[in-house]
């Protein structure tokens, strides 16, 4: 697994994670929180479910970011590594969403206690995520949101077809590897989240936890900030 760079294990992941969320828990997007303001009206204009799971998530999913963060540089003014012990606690989170699952899934009311409680979770590991990307993983592409991503990719392509500069085109080629792996690994993690939900609705919350303990072993060239 060290083989594998963490970045990849985190994309992957965070299309799967966001792909499951989606389907298990009424349309609710876990790693992708700004999308739910966009359910959320669907939610309230036709009748959908996980209105509550929606409201919340980008409160949730705030505050996580803000505590992780405070958690780090507490971390890193003592001295100590931050990287993973933040990937432990997302980790736990995970754990504790395929707990829940494997309780009391399938979750066919998104209205349910039990719905909202294993979103909520599953918001907060992705926030967790989002911000061990933003301050120790910066250099690499986003593993949670793929918009950004993918018009960088138009751009370098189009930086490419004009020519130029060979320190640019360079440049350009370099970033457009990693951004299409990113895409690329995405949506893989997207697929496969739904082939597992439609073989198994409970069991398929398993597999994020599992990612999450194999990132810790994965491997990271220039972890900034830790």
């Amino acid at each position: 697994m060290k083989a594998i760079p963490l970045p990849v294990l985190l994309s992957f992941n965070g299309g799967y994670v966001d792909t499951l969320g989606f389907l298990a828990l009424g349309g609710l997007f876990t790693a992708h929180v700004t999308g739910n303001f966009v359910t959320l009206g669907a939610s309230i204009a036709m009748g959908m479910g996980a209105t509550l799971s929606k409201l919340f998530a980008l409160p949730v999913f705030c505050v996580v970011v803000f505590a992780s963060r405070i958690v780090g540089l507490t971390l890193q003014r003592n001295g100590r590594p931050v990287l993973r012990p933040l990937l432990v606690v997302k980790l736990i989170l995970l754990i504790i969403a395929a707990a829940i699952a494997l309780t009391d899934g399938p979750f066919s009311d998104p209205n349910s206690s039990t719905a909202f409680a294993i979103g909520m979770v599953l918001v907060a590991a992705m926030a967790v995520q989002n911000g061990i990307h933003r301050v120790h993983l910066a250099k690499s592409p986003p593993s949670t949101l793929m918009t950004g991503t993918t018009t960088q990719i138009m751009l370098d392509l189009a930086d490419i077809a004009m020519g130029g500069h060979s320190e640019t085109t360079a440049a350009a080629y370099s970033r457009l590897k990693r951004m299409v792996l990113a895409v690329v690994v995405f949506a893989l993690g997207c697929a496969i989240a739904a082939l597992a939900f439609i073989l198994s609705p409970v069991w398929s919350f398993v597999a994020p936890a599992v990612l999450a303990a194999l990132a810790l072993v994965a491997h990271v060239e220039t972890p900034e900030g830790d």
